[in-house]
């Protein structure tokens, strides 16, 4: 089992930044991805972005790219989302989750709350 805790949410005026950490503890050794998601108040959970543990290697939603930008501290055991140009449209709770075998994500963090204003 692989325990997430995300920080670094919180209130920000469009155009700013924040960035995102999360936390990873447990079973680490057996972490193949990690993600973000974000879900929006009376909309769907949304993919993000997503960071290969191993390589690096990563993957964005198309409406975050060039805005966004993922990463991971294997030594820390922590993946990061730096968010920049921040719109109001991108309000809603962060999810930081891990995949652990080849099928969907399997271990969730509680959520961080980002709410930007115009």
């Amino acid at each position: 089992q692989v325990q997430l805790v995300e920080s670094g949410g919180g209130l920000v005026q469009a155009g700013g930044s924040l960035r995102l950490s999360c936390a990873a503890s447990g079973r680490t050794f057996s972490i193949n991805n990690m993600a973000w998601f974000r879900q929006a108040p009376g909309k769907e959970r949304e993919f993000v972005a997503t960071i290969t543990w191993g390589g690096g290697r990563t993957s964005y939603a198309d409406s975050m790219k060039g805005r966004f930008t993922i990463s991971r501290d294997k030594a820390k055991n922590t993946v990061y989302l730096q968010m920049n140009s921040l719109k109001p449209e991108d309000t809603a709770v962060y999810y930081c989750a891990a995949r652990t075998g080849l099928g969907a994500y399997d271990c969730w963090g509680q959520g961080t709350q980002v709410t930007v204003s115009s």
